[in-house]
């Protein structure tokens, strides 16, 4: 209502609920969706300049709690990748720059 022409911050309540319940790596998630609220309470409030700073501060702890949600597993995958590698080898170590490096690779994968 008292809006003057400018488009109201959005509060990505939805994103924080999205991160505040997958892995939630230090809680990032969960500083999202506090700021999530905060920005729809002000919102609703009317006083658009502090719904904005919440609604970036959520934006940025989404992106954040986001990127730790994708490198987690990645680095679990690879992991598990090396351990396998490792454990496969005959000798109990693998030589990725070595002759047979390539060779003891795909031997882990074949049947």
């Amino acid at each position: 209502m008292g809006n003057t022409g400018k488009n109201p911050p959005r509060d990505y309540l939805l994103w924080s609920l999205c991160n505040t319940f997958y892995v939630n790596f230090c809680c990032l998630g969960f500083m999202a969706l506090i700021y999530s609220i905060k920005a729809r309470d002000q919102k609703t409030l009317g006083n658009l300049q502090l719904a904005q700073e919440c609604s970036d501060k959520a934006k940025w702890y989404n992106i954040l709690a986001a990127g730790w949600n994708l490198l987690i597993p990645l680095l679990a995958i690879v992991l598990i990748v090396l351990l396998l590698v490792h454990l496969g080898s005959s000798r109990g170590s693998f030589d990725f720059l070595g002759e047979d490096g390539f060779q003891n690779f795909l031997k882990l994968f074949s049947w």
